[in-house]
């Protein structure tokens, strides 16, 4: 794998392809719900509905990290640490371009962005975040 700090001008944002299925085409609040939704082929109602019942049944809400990731791991996902050499310059850009195949929900310290084969889609170009873990379909469930 190659890491590449994206902070001397040398950003590519070739793989950004603009995604908001909020009906209300809101672009705040809801990154986990707009992720999943591209992952899952699923509609962004049916989504915000199931991870809030996944909240009810944790007692928490949806937007914790323990909800909406026990969501996706029933969907077929494995959470998966994000690679150690480089963690506080290991771009989702850096990610797409090592992962050119596979459906990965890619998670910062505070925004949540869908990542397939090799593409991230998300309601801005969050390229330059700094992944701190990720989720990788093992199965369509």
């Amino acid at each position: 794998m190659r890491f590449q700090r994206f902070t001397e001008g040398c950003y590519d944002s070739s793989m950004f392809i603009q995604f908001n299925p909020n009906p209300k085409s809101n672009r705040v609040g809801d990154c986990v719900i707009r992720a999943i939704c591209k992952v899952t082929d699923k509609s962004w109602d049916e989504i915000y509905s199931d991870v809030c019942l996944e909240g009810f049944i944790q007692k928490d809400m949806p937007s914790s990290n323990a909800v909406w990731g026990m969501y996706l791991i029933r969907n077929g996902f494995l959470r998966v640490p994000a690679p150690n050499t480089c963690p506080h310059c290991y771009t989702v850009a850096d990610f797409c371009k090592d992962h050119p195949q596979g459906k990965y929900v890619l998670a910062t310290g505070s925004h949540v962005i869908a990542s397939i084969d090799g593409n991230y889609y998300d309601s801005w170009d969050s390229g330059q975040e700094v992944v701190a873990y990720i989720f990788k379909e093992v199965s369509h469930v």
